[in-house]
């Protein structure tokens, strides 16, 4: 018997779809099996998850940063940037289905590609329990569901040990720094927070609403914090930067410390990983080890 080959069917699928829009009539085609699904990622944090998952060749075209910053999707087409990608450069590659992460700036983007029948899957990431969910539908989504499982629990094992490790120390004061001009850092309500809230220590930015909130420069001196936590892309030294408000506990402590972004604030699959790096920074490399120890039992 004849068969079409795939890529046919899915642009045979896509053109019925868009004659039944036109005479009123919905075609829905069936689903594509998990195991063969061609991928578009619009996120970092789910471009990284599929890879960790072990679905990179199921992705066909990535966000410009995705591309950047992994090598194993570098190579792919690239479908424009986190705020203005192309719907034409997605239709291109015939995809069965596209994630992202919603934003303002992607919203008539998601309807568009809808109303051109593709498959488009929403991904909110803010919270801890939110990226473990991201992990577990991109299982699923992918033919990976026994990789997101086990991803999943090994995240929880280390979380659970880190909390009953640090239960007992001493709290400090700790700000996170995402941006230095202007200042933004790590607030209330998401999951870098979570992860300082699990290892005992106080955020003072956690008052705010916002998971990422602007604030001034005075508000931080005010706040005297023990320990900066400096994720910022800048080239000088956060010593160096911090150093130039020398009433800064953390300042007069040398408590000032750079860290990866990618590994802290990346909501993706390695939040274990971003737990115990946390957690030697604050805690010293014993601890993190009594952790790691911790999460194997």
């Amino acid at each position: 018997m004849f068969c079409l080959p795939s890529y046919l069917q899915r642009r045979f699928l896509r053109r019925l779809f868009m004659l039944g829009v036109s005479l009123g009539v919905f075609f829905l085609p069936s689903s594509v099996g998990a195991e063969n699904v061609r991928v578009v990622s619009l996120n970092p944090s789910l471009t990284s998850i599929l890879i960790a998952l072990g679905s990179a060749e199921k992705i066909v075209g990535v966000d410009e940063y995705s591309a950047r910053q992994m090598d194993s999707v570098a190579s792919l087409p690239r479908v424009g940037g986190l705020f203005n990608p192309s719907v034409e450069g997605v239709l291109a590659l015939d995809p069965d289905l596209v994630v992202l992460v919603p934003s303002v700036e992607q919203r008539g983007f998601r309807d568009r590609l809808v109303e051109l029948g593709v498959r488009v899957e929403v991904f909110e990431n803010i919270t801890f329990d939110q990226v473990l969910e991201n992990i577990a539908r991109l299982g699923a989504l992918t033919g990976q569901k026994k990789a997101a499982a086990e991803r999943v629990a090994e995240i929880l094992r280390v979380r659970e040990a880190a909390f009953k490790k640090t239960a007992h120390q001493t709290p400090e004061s700790v700000i996170v720094v995402l941006q230095r001009d202007p200042v933004f850092l790590v607030g209330g309500g998401n999951f870098i927070e979570e992860i300082l809230t699990d290892l005992h220590v106080k955020n003072p930015a956690s008052s705010f609403e916002e998971s990422y909130p602007r604030v001034a420069r005075e508000w931080v001196i005010a706040q005297a914090p023990d320990v900066v936590i400096d994720l910022s892309a800048d080239s000088e030294d956060p010593l160096v930067f911090w150093s130039q408000w020398p009433s800064l506990p953390a300042v007069q402590k040398g408590q000032v410390i750079q860290m990866n972004a990618d590994l802290v604030s990346m909501p993706g699959p390695y939040l274990d990983q971003a737990i115990l790096s946390l957690a030697q920074v604050l805690y010293g490399a014993e601890v993190a080890n009594e952790i790691r120890k911790g999460a194997k039992r």
